[in-house]
């Protein structure tokens, strides 16, 4: 059962306490993803098998860029919706509004190109622009997700080998410059301090002899 530790700030009430033990591998593109509850299969990308939630502010960034990303996907997908057309509301979304991307295959329509990775992330950095507010911020969080009063791990973080690197910094390391982007800097000292008074509850590990 997940340990949760207080926090103070104005939105957040409290933070899962495994997000600065648990580790993750630091860079998702160099390494290869394996389905851990599929006997170890090799699926790249794994964690974007689903598609996702997508802020309605952000689905109007994408579509800004939408001639961009249209160049770097698969010509099967580049002009299929890329949306489903229901939008569900949700408090916790900054415009309280999300809607589903489509999925092709076995991962999200955004995934369809020559390469690696996000078609957003990628068009971005060929085209000079900040995918700040536009890349979905529930990927960039992956595996960190919240409520309304909470900063939680995904319940599928275990599904993947990027979560079991012992050698990896923490999920919270590796979440902390997302963390900052999306919620600011109030937030990350909060999770500072809890990540300091963690890390001194942890017992020493002696050298071996």
């Amino acid at each position: 059962m997940a340990e949760f530790v207080a926090i103070d700030h104005p939105r957040f009430r409290k933070v899962q306490k495994e997000i600065f033990t648990l580790r993750l591998v630091p860079d998702c593109m160099s390494h290869d993803c394996r389905l851990k509850k599929e006997d170890d299969r090799l699926k790249l990308d794994a964690c974007c098998q689903y598609g996702v939630d997508v802020d309605l502010g952000e689905r109007d960034g994408i579509l800004r860029h939408a001639d961009q990303i249209r160049s770097i996907l698969d010509e099967e997908v580049a002009d299929l919706p890329w949306f489903d057309t229901e939008v569900q509301e949700d408090v916790d979304f900054p415009s309280g509004k999300y809607v589903l991307t489509k999925r092709h295959g076995e991962g999200c329509l955004f995934l369809r190109h020559d390469g690696r990775g996000c078609a957003i992330h990628r068009a971005s950095i060929e085209g000079g622009w900040d995918f700040h507010g536009i890349k979905p911020h529930v990927c960039r969080l992956f595996p960190l997700t919240y409520d309304d009063v909470s900063i939680v791990m995904s319940d599928d973080y275990p599904d993947y080998s990027c979560a079991f690197d012992e050698s990896a910094p923490t999920v919270y390391q590796v979440g902390r410059p997302d963390l900052l982007a999306i919620f600011g800097e109030e937030l990350v000292a909060a999770m500072d301090a809890i990540e300091a008074q963690v890390g001194a509850d942890q017992p020493s590990k002696l050298p071996v002899l």
